[in-house]
């Protein structure tokens, strides 16, 4: 490739933009659950699991798969766009087979992984990529991720009523290979940092230990917990207290989670102190509850302004974790502050949907969840200010 083709946004941001908003489109998979259940006559609640399922193994893959995208970003893109393409074929198959145990391994399972991996691999590059501005540029890319279900919806749509749902898969595997083949083509560490960023010092029972990443870790779980207890359930939120206008929160709730990914981690590059943008995040999300408790023609802006925080904590995470323990295994580092996002797939909407069992109103999800944010603030206070 050409001398001036060798830059930040051919070798860095154009990739992190194709896988992110390829894999990112697992969001949309709420579109997918009823016609799957309905073909392979299961409740769409047992087909929503594998969802839950992909969320659990994009956490748990990116674990074990930080020392890939250490030693090697363009196998670790490869390994990605592999497991993430077979996954939506093995999908397709599974529900031509009507076998929800096949839909669970294919789409939660073997895509998860490719979720995991593809989720850590353009996030160092482009830290080193714009040394003076991380904040900047993960939220570049997962802001994508974020908006990976709206460009995904069309497809989705486009797809389901021109063919059998088993074959929908078959196609979007088609989409988004070609991007994620172009993104590992290209993608590419800066020259002056692939020495710099082979670091074999990363010690898995010590980073464990560490009183600071218990926290970073506590506060990710927290914040995607309590944003999964009512993000997916916002339908049937606005709907139980009778606000109208539910169709367009829910997109505005869309773009914000989005947007919020880019704003928030942009802001904190100009913060010598990153985890104030925690105390923000918390702080914002508990005030906001606090309105939609007292005024439920407020819900809507409790639901807009919970779903922006959510998605700034996870662009403001990795930039977080450079600060306090430096950029040489951050692949690692980071991916395994991910697995509070596996356990907070599995838990946070079972949370909120046992409550709402149990008392028929979501009133006391938000009382939970507010307490909740209060500790994660309590715990952001308890950050060192240097490892």
């Amino acid at each position: 490739m050409p001398n001036y083709l060798n830059n930040k946004w051919i070798r860095g941001v154009l990739p992190a933009l194709f896988i992110h908003l390829s894999i990112g489109s697992v969001y949309a998979f709420s579109l997918l659950s009823k016609p799957i259940a309905d073909y392979i006559g299961r409740t769409q609640s047992s087909v929503q699991f594998a969802f839950s399922l992909a969320i659990f193994f994009l956490g748990t893959s990116a674990a074990f798969g930080g020392n890939i995208v250490e030693k090697n970003i363009r196998r670790s893109s490869l390994l990605s766009m592999f497991f993430f393409i077979s996954g939506l074929i093995i999908t397709g198959i599974s529900v031509y087979l009507k076998s929800l145990l096949g839909v669970y391994i294919g789409y939660g399972c073997i895509m998860g992984i490719g979720l995991g991996i593809g989720y850590l691999t353009p996030v160092k590059t482009l830290m080193l990529w714009f040394s003076e501005h991380r904040g900047l540029a993960t939220g570049i890319a997962v802001c994508s991720f974020g908006f990976g279900s709206a460009l995904a919806t069309p497809i989705i749509n486009k797809l389901i009523t021109t063919l059998p749902v088993y074959q929908v898969f078959w196609g979007l595997a088609g989409v988004y290979a070609l991007p994620m083949l172009l993104s590992h083509w290209l993608i590419r560490k800066p020259h002056v940092a692939v020495a710099h960023s082979e670091s074999n010092d990363f010690k898995l029972k010590e980073l464990l230990k560490n009183p600071t990443f218990i926290c970073i870790w506590l506060m990710v779980y927290i914040n995607i917990g309590c944003g999964l207890a009512v993000i997916p359930n916002a339908v049937s939120i606005l709907s139980s207290y009778n606000v109208g206008k539910v169709a367009l929160t829910v997109g505005i709730m869309g773009i914000f989670n989005g947007a919020g990914r880019l704003i928030f981690s942009a802001v904190s590059d100009k913060f010598p102190k990153r985890e104030v943008i925690y105390y923000l995040i918390f702080t914002l999300s508990f005030i906001a509850c606090i309105i939609g408790m007292i005024f439920k023609t407020c819900l809507p802006i409790t639901l807009v302004v919970v779903s922006a925080c959510y998605g700034a904590g996870f662009s403001c995470l990795p930039s977080l974790l450079s600060d306090r323990f430096g950029m040489n295994n951050i692949s690692k580092i980071h991916g395994w502050s991910l697995t509070a996002w596996a356990l907070a797939g599995l838990t946070g909407n079972q949370m909120a949907n046992l409550i709402n069992g149990k008392t028929g109103s979501y009133t006391p999800v938000f009382i939970v969840i507010s307490a909740l944010y209060l500790i994660g603030l309590f715990i952001s206070l308890r950050i060192k200010e240097k490892n």
